[in-house]
């Protein structure tokens, strides 16, 4: 009974322990390196569909990412949509996050035609375009702003709104 107390504590300790900020790092870093996929996934490890919404999201991100850089094309389809999968239950708990919407802009626009995952480019970087002054959370808005900078959903005139 007390290894399972334990068990159980350390358990929650590790949710609690995953650090959004931290998250936002490694998973930028896991977009440009492949390298770094399997500590991004590692860190999400413990998420399940009852923490954040925002950690369950990022979750799928991983996955997906691991899909992206898997060898065999039947890896690549089964890691996409399980990720993707993830990250639309995320965004159906909390429709109004920002941070979601940034999430999965980010793979609509680095994912194959073929998949045909590109239906909410629109409305993703138009909710992003209207909320982006009212992100509270400075890693988040240099997060977005270095995203979209980038970005070619994004035009010159609608990049102007992350540079004021």
């Amino acid at each position: 009974m007390k290894l399972f107390v334990v068990f159980i504590s350390v358990f929650f300790l590790n949710i609690q322990s995953v650090d959004l900020n931290t998250i936002r790092d490694k998973y930028k870093e896991a977009a440009q390196d492949k390298t770094k996929v399997s500590s991004l996934n590692t860190q999400l490890a413990s998420v399940t569909k009852k923490n954040k919404p925002v950690l369950v999201a990022y979750k799928g991100a991983g996955i997906a990412l691991k899909g992206r850089y898997s060898k065999k094309i039947k890896d690549k389809k089964q890691f996409f949509v399980e990720g993707v999968t993830l990250v639309e239950f995320a965004l159906k708990k909390a429709p109004n996050n920002i941070e979601l919407r940034f999430i999965r802009l980010g793979i609509q626009e680095n994912t194959p035609k073929l998949l045909k995952y590109k239906g909410n480019i629109d409305v993703d970087k138009n909710y992003i375009l209207s909320h982006y002054k009212t992100v509270k959370s400075s890693n988040l808005k240099k997060h977005i702003k270095e995203y979209a900078l980038q970005s070619k959903v994004f035009s010159v005139e609608e990049k102007k709104v992350f540079l004021n």
